[in-house]
């Protein structure tokens, strides 16, 4: 008999993506904090996910329309600070490194909790 392997969650998580993030790209669940939001919009961004990565952002910041570049492949995430973002908060940050074939991104996330989801609000790149 063989076994069936399932493949890890591109967030960098231990566990299987439709435990992971998977269940919140498929509606089954919302993410409970910021940091997850931010794992889960990082693993849409590698499975091209517009639609979830549009859901989850802020109204007041969203862009109309997103288009996503299927040549970039996502190779890592690295978390590099958190502040607040629990659920006992409305707002929090997330600073993370996503690395690229070719490069990185490092990024400084705003996040914010509306009717209990929480959402992207925006983000500024720090110096490196």
């Amino acid at each position: 008999m063989v076994a069936m392997t399932t493949r890890s969650c591109p967030c960098g998580l231990s566990g299987p993506y439709e435990t992971c993030c998977g269940r919140f790209h498929s509606d089954a669940a919302a993410a409970p904090t910021a940091e997850a939001l931010m794992r889960s919009r990082y693993s849409a961004f590698t499975r091209l996910d517009a639609g979830y990565l549009l859901r989850t952002w802020h109204p007041r910041t969203r862009p109309a329309r997103l288009d996503l570049d299927p040549g970039t492949r996502w190779t890592g995430l690295e978390i590099l600070d958190r502040t607040d973002g629990s659920a006992f908060h409305s707002t929090g940050t997330v600073t993370f490194r996503a690395s690229y074939r070719g490069g990185s991104l490092h990024e400084h996330s705003r996040f914010q909790r509306i009717d209990g989801a929480w959402v992207y609000v925006d983000g500024t790149f720090p110096e490196a």
